[in-house]
């Protein structure tokens, strides 16, 4: 315990947490694509890896649909910073150990997982493929995966857990208005979910730029597909319906740790606080009850910290000790990226866009060929390394570039 306490304090202080804006690659955020010929696979057992469904999704979807997938915030900086991270990472290869048969099972605040990539919340799935949520929760169920619902999905949670075979997660986005929350969160817990997620990165908003580009440029009529409800817009998603939700926003600037004192208060699911970058935010979490802390900037959406979540993870390690688990997610692409927050001390790493290109592509096949690659990748990786299971997989397989 001494030995895994003064890594992380190494890793508190280490480079990883100490880059800066200089060198960053002035590229897009699949840049480890650029380079490649213009090529469309036809269906996903053609996918070399997950940026050939990027390539689909890009040519299929509508001009503010993918936008909204693609965009970050600002200048896209913690857009890019998420995917430059990694390359201060490198893996530390052991020789010699018997990786024959290489085990990707794990747990989870009392999950047992077949694999610990965890799919990640994104609302509003129908924007992607006419079965959104349902295709995504049938690929879970395919591939074994935990899946974590957004509140702002486009299908109902009972629908979901029917389509995914087990209970998911739930994300909850506060709201300003107390009883909307609450009575989700009751929805939730009846429906089945026994974990909630609450998202609070956003409470203030985020200036997504890029998104604003692509709409401008989409010729589209869009009011079909985005009349406001009786209630506003938030009334058109399934989850705020009957919530009261027309004199509710996200704003929630005020917020303060209290506010898990009140979901307590509410559910007995498990909390997990998702958004958290800072060794303080994560010690708050363990100070104030969270199960897990959830290190996430909202795949570059958030805030324009030009600070990958990678970069954050050390920290947030070494300020949770082992207390709870942790999870992280925001610009994992490939198995190695997912071996190096493993290693780093995360319990869990969850996929977002990925998944989604999987989606927009080929619907529920192509979620189900992404998830399946990831783990593959994982698999290749750890064998590679010399570990048979996640359990083996600690802090001496990856080192970092000053």
């Amino acid at each position: 315990m001494e030995a895994r306490r003064q890594f992380l304090q190494f890793l508190a202080a280490s480079p990883l947490l100490g880059l800066t804006q200089a060198g960053r690659l002035l590229a897009d955020e699949t840049l480890d694509a650029i380079s490649l010929p213009d090529f469309l696979i036809q269906s996903p057992e053609e996918a070399l890896d997950v940026f050939d469904f990027h390539n689909v999704a890009k040519s299929v979807l509508p001009t503010s649909h993918y936008g909204y997938l693609v965009t970050g915030t600002d200048g896209n900086e913690t857009l890019r910073a998420n995917r430059q991270a990694f390359k201060q990472v490198y893996l530390r290869a052991m020789r010699m150990a018997d990786s024959s048969s290489v085990n990707l099972q794990t747990s989870l605040l009392g999950h047992r997982l077949k694999s610990p990539v965890v799919i990640a919340p994104v609302g509003s799935q129908k924007a992607f493929h006419a079965d959104g949520e349902l295709a995504t929760a049938r690929a879970a169920r395919a591939q074994g995966h935990l899946q974590i619902l957004s509140n702002v999905t486009s299908h109902g949670i009972e629908d979901v857990i029917e389509a995914r075979g087990e209970p998911v997660w739930f994300q909850l986005y506060p709201t300003n208005k107390w009883a909307t929350a609450e009575t989700m969160m009751r929805r939730a817990e009846d429906a089945g979910a026994k974990v909630v997620v609450l998202t609070v990165d956003l409470n203030s908003d985020s200036n997504r730029v890029l998104l604003g580009q692509f709409a401008r440029a989409d010729e589209r009529d869009c009011s079909a597909c985005h009349n406001l409800g009786p209630d506003g817009w938030l009334d058109t998603k399934p989850m705020y319906a009957g919530t009261g939700s027309a004199t509710a926003d996200w704003d929630m600037s005020d917020m303060t740790w209290d506010y898990l004192g009140q979901m307590r208060k509410t559910t007995s699911m498990k909390i997990v606080v998702k958004g958290i970058v800072t060794p303080e935010d994560a010690a708050s979490c363990v100070e104030h009850g969270a199960d897990a802390v959830y290190v996430s900037n909202h795949g570059g959406r958030a805030e324009a910290s030009g600070w990958g979540s990678l970069e954050s993870l050390p920290g947030v390690v070494a300020a949770v000790d082992g207390r709870v688990p942790v999870m992280i997610d925001s610009g994992f692409r490939r198995g190695t990226d997912i071996f190096k927050a493993l290693a780093m001390g995360a319990d869990a790493v969850c996929v977002g866009r990925a998944y989604i290109w999987g989606l927009a592509a080929f619907g529920q096949p192509g979620v189900e060929k992404v998830l399946n690659m990831l783990n593959a990748e994982l698999s290749m990786v750890m064998g590679q390394m010399g570990v048979r299971s996640v359990a083996e997989i600690g802090p001496e397989y990856v080192g970092f570039r000053t």
